[in-house]
């Protein structure tokens, strides 16, 4: 009879046996520094995801990127024969007004959407791929931000047609106010998608934040209809807490450009720096947020795999 001891595996079997398993050691530690530096040492891996979020999207489709204009198009004939031949609305040109709102939303609303839920519809590539899971959140912003563009088509075809002249003084800010939205998005997203892997009812919520969070920015509705309100009760700071307020309306100001009469004011009358002052500002914060979401990635993705 063998003794138990001699029936055991020694130690470097053992070694052995572990070295040959697909075990990924996932370190939370690593620097915000050195994760920014993986994303750009990473970038060709990111564009390829976002190849990868515009191919799923359309795939088998026979119009493929025609759907991305035909969604703007058609709102920008329903709210035409809608708000402007039936219901007369007294903001001239509605459309165009609310296209220059309804264009960054979409990218804002869609990217968060996406983003939220990547690192968990990835599961295989996270779980047996070493990579920043960063750039999962990241390319699901870039695709939201490829759809954009080809929306803004849509827009720049509306302006020629309705021969809305955009405000030459205010056009630079257009830049600057992408470059805001993106930063916030990508703050929000990678933050998110770390937390949905382990609150899953994250997605579930999000859906009623972008419902309400729509309606408290001004995009069906002209900012002065609320503005001026709050102006009154000198409670006009709230309405510029929130980032996308901002962001809508230095489009607006700058494409749609209709201030409106004294009988219905549209836009806010500010001057192009302070429109600057605010996007400056929007970008700093977006900065501060996305640095904070990288280091909540951080401490989050080292248990991933045992999450998913």
């Amino acid at each position: 009879m063998l003794d138990q001891a001699d029936s055991l595996p020694d130690k470097r079997t053992v070694a052995s046996r572990i070295e040959d398993l697909p075990i990924r050691v996932v370190s939370p530690k690593i620097n915000i520094l050195t994760r920014i530096q993986n994303i750009w040492v990473f970038r060709e891996l990111l564009v390829s995801m976002v190849r990868k979020e515009l191919r799923i999207k359309y795939k088998n489709s026979i119009l493929g990127f025609v759907w991305s204009l035909l969604n703007p198009a058609l709102y920008l004939v329903i709210y035409y024969i809608v708000f402007q031949k039936i219901l007369k609305n007294q903001v001239p040109l509605f459309a165009i007004f609310l296209l220059c709102g309804l264009l960054v939303w979409n990218f804002f609303s869609n990217a968060l959407s996406s983003a939220t839920t990547t690192i968990i519809n990835n599961a295989g590539i996270v779980k047996k791929v070493a990579f920043p899971r960063e750039i999962l959140a990241l390319a699901s912003v870039g695709a939201a931000f490829v759809f954009f563009l080809l929306q803004a088509c849509v827009l720049v075809l509306a302006l020629l047609i309705f021969q809305v002249v955009p405000a030459v003084n205010y056009l630079w800010l257009i830049p600057f106010s992408l470059l805001a939205l993106v930063l916030f998005a990508s703050a929000l997203s990678v933050a998110l998608s770390a937390i949905n892997v382990y609150l899953r009812d994250t997605q579930h919520l999000l859906e009623l934040v972008l419902l309400a969070w729509f309606w408290a920015t001004p995009i069906v509705y002209p900012f002065q209809e609320l503005g001026v309100r709050l102006s009154q009760k000198h409670l006009l700071w709230l309405y510029f807490l929130n980032p996308v307020t901002v962001i809508v309306l230095t489009f607006q100001r700058a494409l749609y450009a209709i201030l409106g009469d004294s009988q219905v004011q549209i836009l806010p009358n500010y001057s192009p720096l302070w429109y600057a002052l605010q996007l400056f500002i929007v970008i700093v914060v977006s900065i501060v947020l996305f640095v904070g979401a990288l280091a909540l990635f951080g401490r989050l993705e080292g248990n991933f795999a045992e999450e998913l």
